[in-house]
């Protein structure tokens, strides 16, 4: 009997206990979390939700920490102190969390999940901030590497060209560090991974990139080359060694090239082969020897050649050349004009066609009138072009007429709007006539030998004008 009644009474005993465990977790005090809440990891429990708001913000601005992982295993930090950091959850996340415990019994322990995340509005001094990412060693150390393309080295008299291999060094991207640095930081996370995220630069251009080993073939080749200059019976002759001086290296698949030098070089060409704006020798019709300067002759466009010859050189193929020129004559000895030209003699006043060596046509001339300074200017021309039935005129005055206005039927400028035509209105021709009644400076014709002579010129033919 007595062994029943205590084994009831240890029965009573543990039921109540069990109701009393029950009531405790169903009535606990529901204005703070249960154990075992965290929020990113960072533990609330037995907190109200106020209390709670206050140790995330606190842990945040004294203990937060940004670990910045670089290459070989190494790693910065920036605190939290450092650059005013704070940061705020989404309005009303704590609350929720807490409601929805009361809502489910409050239930602890480790069948209950109360470990929480969510993500964080951090924010802290972007001044301060900047300046700790610029003083990372990552960014701004003594240690730092600059990566490299490979490339193919410069010259150096006697020996070949070589690639020089890449470099992989540990500089970032500034810019794109930075951003992932205020990127974390801005969602409150403890870890960034330089390497990971591809804030490294990396070589685009490797040793055994085969279009490098392509170009420095390419420029072993130019250590043989030459390249020949011609004019007429003489020629220049540019070296390898010349030519392998030049170059400086390489650059985006390119043969890089001193241009200053490359210039220099057909600067000199120029100034012993040019001869337009010369004077020269030209011997007349009546036998005369005259000296005569003008814009026809040989002239090299220097900067159409320069590049020209910079290609050649990139092609590292030998060759013979004519230089690009911007003006051209008929031949490369003293008589430049050839054997085919028109000639005026001015202070004759008569006009002769020469033909393959023969005076083919020739007719008596009006130039222009000495007395009001038209005089027709003495040179080396080659006729423009030529026209038929062109109107004349003298320069716009005010009134919006021209000075004059004169139809011709044959017009052949060569000296801008200086030119050979027929003048109707004229009833004579050489003589004195042009030294007070001469034109606004053209070379006036008879019109029937204006018109033989129009069919006996063509554009570039040589126009020799003389005292």
């Amino acid at each position: 009997m007595k062994k029943n009644w205590r084994r009831n009474v240890k029965c009573m005993v543990f039921a109540a206990g069990f109701a009393l465990a029950l009531s405790c977790t169903a009535y606990a005090d529901e204005t703070t979390f249960v154990s075992g809440t965290s929020v990113n990891g960072l533990g609330i429990s037995n907190m109200t939700v106020d209390q709670a708001t206050q140790r995330i913000a606190d842990f945040y601005a004294s203990d937060y920490k940004l670990t910045i992982k670089e290459k070989g295993g190494k790693t910065e930090v920036i605190t939290g102190p450092e650059i005013g950091y704070s940061v705020g959850l989404p309005e009303g996340y704590l609350q929720q969390i807490l409601d929805q415990q009361n809502a489910s019994g409050r239930l602890s322990g480790p069948d209950a999940d109360n470990k929480h995340r969510s993500d964080m509005a951090g924010s802290f001094d972007s001044a301060a901030l900047d300046a700790k990412i610029g003083s990372l060693n990552a960014i701004s150390g003594s240690s730092i590497v600059t990566t490299a393309d490979a490339y193919v080295s410069g010259y150096q008299e006697g020996q070949p060209f070589t690639i020089v291999p890449e470099v992989r060094g540990n500089n970032v991207d500034r810019e794109k560090t930075a951003q992932l640095i205020r990127e974390a930081a801005s969602k409150g996370e403890a870890e960034v991974d330089l390497e990971a995220a591809g804030c490294y630069y990396t070589p685009s251009v490797t040793q055994d990139d085969e279009n490098l080993k392509t170009l420095c073939d390419t420029m072993n080749r130019c250590r043989e080359m030459t390249v020949t200059y011609t004019f007429g019976e003489q020629s220049e002759v540019l070296d390898s060694a010349t030519i392998c001086s030049w170059i400086t290296g390489s650059a985006n698949g390119q043969i890089q090239l001193n241009m200053d030098q490359v210039n220099a070089y057909v600067q000199t060409l120029a100034a012993k082969y040019n001869t337009a704006g010369t004077a020269r020798i030209f011997h007349t019709v009546t036998g005369r020897d005259v000296s005569v300067t003008g814009p026809f002759g040989w002239k090299i466009d220097q900067d159409g050649e320069a590049q020209a010859l910079a290609d050649v050189i990139r092609s590292a193929q030998s060759q013979s050349r004519e230089p690009v020129y911007a003006s051209r004559a008929v031949d490369r000895s003293a008589a430049e004009w050839g054997s085919t030209y028109v000639e005026a003699d001015l202070s004759g006043q008569h006009v002769y066609m020469t033909k393959d060596g023969a005076v083919v046509w020739d007719a008596p001339c009006v130039t222009g009138n000495v007395s009001k300074n038209y005089t027709t200017p003495p040179g080396l021309y080659s006729l423009t072009y030529k026209q038929r039935d062109r109107v004349l005129r003298g320069q716009k005055k005010a009134d919006g007429k021209y000075e004059y206005e004169t139809p011709v039927s044959y017009w052949m400028p060569f000296n801008g709007g200086i030119g050979l035509h027929d003048a109707n209105w004229r009833s004579k021709f050489g003589g004195t006539i042009y030294q007070n009644g001469g034109s606004h400076g053209c070379v006036n014709l008879p019109p029937e030998k204006a018109a033989a002579l129009y069919d006996l010129v063509y554009t570039g033919i040589p126009v020799i004008c003389y005292n």
